[in-house]
């Protein structure tokens, strides 16, 4: 994948990754931003013309302050679908991306062509509560996020060297930046009050999920479903929270498919 920079209508910088032609697709990123290596990028870039920005405060996009509240999040998204002159395109949001992604269809229903949801939060039931991502300590994230834990430890250091002390001093300042930005609209629970605008949502949805998801229990996908029941729903055998990277050709070919 390549990079390029755009600047919003409100003044943030984002560097955007994009590779590939035909109908465009603008994948959100979690919590965590994007890895070191994303293969499902690649693969999906085969088939779309795919986009991905970085939210402000990870890796080098800029505009932190201009985004404040959910409201800031999805017109941000917008912001940057305008941006890059994008008309109608696919939306694939991962995690709090999904968050972000069915915020933006339920702000803009008729702006979109299809969405995907994979591994969505932004829903809340007080009887499944989801884990407190802000309480994990790094070597605890693996376990919750990961399907095979060990093998999440390397995705999510990219192989650091941690008797490197300046390359872990890099690591944990990113880290900082990333959940500080997440933490707008996911501390102290992933809920605002998404469910009552899921009605608005009219572009035809898919969710993909985990079996072995220990983030966001499976009784989200249940409410998922009721909230948009004309979803169509993909589950992943052998993919925890963070499926795209553990199943990356199954995670591609549940969303090619759906795409067409």
């Amino acid at each position: 994948m390549n990079f390029r920079w755009i600047e919003t209508a409100r003044g943030a910088k984002v560097r955007v990754f994009e590779g590939g032609r035909g109908t465009p697709l603008l994948f959100l990123h979690g919590a965590g931003g994007l890895l070191a290596e994303n293969p499902f990028l690649e693969q999906l870039a085969q088939r779309y013309h795919v986009l991905s920005p970085e939210l402000p405060g990870y890796g080098e996009s800029t505009g932190e302050t201009l985004l404040e509240d959910m409201l800031d999040f999805a017109l941000h998204g917008w912001d940057v679908a305008e941006a890059l002159q994008l008309e109608k395109p696919h939306v694939v949001g991962h995690s709090m991306g999904g968050m972000i992604a069915a915020e933006m269809a339920c702000l803009a229903p008729r702006d979109l062509g299809k969405l995907v949801l994979a591994a969505p939060l932004g829903l809340w039931i007080p009887a499944a509560p989801v884990p407190d991502l802000f309480a994990l300590l790094p070597h605890e994230a693996a376990q919750v996020l990961f399907h095979e834990p060990a093998r999440g430890t390397a995705l999510l250091t990219g192989g650091l060297d941690f008797r490197n002390l300046e390359a872990l001093r890099d690591f944990y300042i990113g880290n900082v930046k990333r959940l500080g930005m997440a933490g707008k609209i996911l501390f102290p629970i992933p809920n605002r009050r998404l469910a009552k605008r899921l009605y608005r949502l009219r572009a035809e949805t898919l969710l993909v999920v985990g079996r072995s998801d220990r983030l966001v229990p499976a009784a989200y996908v249940t409410r998922w479903q009721e909230l948009i029941p004309r979803a169509q729903l993909a589950w992943l055998d052998a993919a925890g929270h963070m499926l795209p990277y553990e199943e990356p050709e199954a995670f591609v070919g549940a969303v090619s498919h759906f795409l067409g």
